[in-house]
């Protein structure tokens, strides 16, 4: 069925909202896009004269395009070379969604997007519908079919879930910035030292390559591992210059509201780092690399104000 004007235009105005959750299920700005794409073509093909509430309709035919993309996710990536990270977004990216509140703001930040990977598909789903859209019980139970009843427990269960992978507290965003800097001096200053004393005892590190890009398969464990590696990863050195293709820059920069290394060359991002930083020390760090998830962080970098590198590496 053919839709007017004001009805493409009604879609319109709701797929930046339709997107932002579909990111926050998914962990992936592309597969977001693809899924609000398919709900466009499911209300192309409605009657849509009839829909008394298009957001809420909109909403339920979105959530469950996520559900199902979910489903076969989970096998993909049981074949997936290396560790799954999700795709990193820049400050400014409309897909990042309300960021009003602060259970708004901790729902689309790296660490909380990749403990979503532990939850349920439903469990994943409540989450996102009442932590970063603030829907109500009723109106999450009618999305998914289920009692209103089921709702809550299942939103009880993925908050649990949530909280135990965040076993510290996080610091405030200006304090988290410093610590950034100083991460990046003591990286680049050639000791491992340093780097050893702003790191929790039990810190990880993980990284994204997809295969295209070389990244440890499993994770790197303990401060003084860790260290190493990271000091290893700073080291300057023609193969890595020829790997990248030019000289990088280093910048300090808000990703998924959070302040992250971004590494560009010839104003292409070909890294983003997060720290995930408490009042311990950093505890994580979460490294993208794979170029299939930095097209659209690309995109937004050439049409940003970044400001000079912190340091020019390799």
């Amino acid at each position: 069925m053919a839709l007017n004007m004001v009805d493409v235009e009604r879609f319109e105005a709701f797929r930046p909202r339709l997107e932002a959750i579909a990111y926050r299920l998914l962990g992936s700005a592309s597969e977001a896009e693809d899924a609000a794409q398919e709900t466009f073509l499911r209300w192309q093909a409605a009657d849509v004269q009839h829909i008394e509430v298009p957001e809420a309709w909109l909403t339920k035919v979105v959530t469950n395009v996520c559900l199902n993309q979910l489903t076969s996710a989970r096998a993909r990536r049981e074949t997936y070379v290396g560790q799954w990270l999700p795709e990193p977004l820049l400050a400014g990216d409309p897909m990042l969604g309300p960021t009003d509140t602060v259970e708004q703001r901790e729902s689309v930040s790296y660490a909380v997007l990749t403990l979503m990977e532990r939850l349920s598909p439903n469990e994943r789903a409540v989450y996102v519908l009442r932590e970063a859209f603030d829907y109500p019980h009723r109106e999450i139970a009618e999305i998914l079919d289920i009692t209103e009843a089921a709702s809550q427990q299942l939103f009880h269960r993925a908050k649990k879930h949530v909280a135990d992978g965040k076993v510290r507290t996080e610091i405030d965003t200006a304090a988290a910035r410093r610590v950034v800097e100083e991460f990046l001096a003591a990286a680049t200053s050639g000791r491992t030292e340093p780097l050893v004393r702003l790191l929790t005892a039990d810190v990880v590190a993980i990284g994204d390559g997809g295969g295209k890009i070389p990244a440890r398969a499993k994770a790197v464990e303990g401060a003084l591992a860790v260290a190493k590696f990271m000091r290893g990863l700073f080291t300057p050195g023609p193969a890595k210059a020829a790997m990248l293709g030019g000289s990088v820059e280093v910048h300090v920069t808000a990703v998924n509201r959070e302040p992250v290394v971004v590494a560009v060359v010839e104003g292409r991002v070909v890294g983003v780092m997060f720290l995930e930083i408490t009042a311990e020390g950093i505890a994580a760090f979460r490294n993208q690399v794979n170029p299939d998830k930095l097209h659209r962080a690309t995109q937004q970098w050439a049409a940003s104000d970044h400001g000079e590198p912190l340091l020019i590496a390799f």
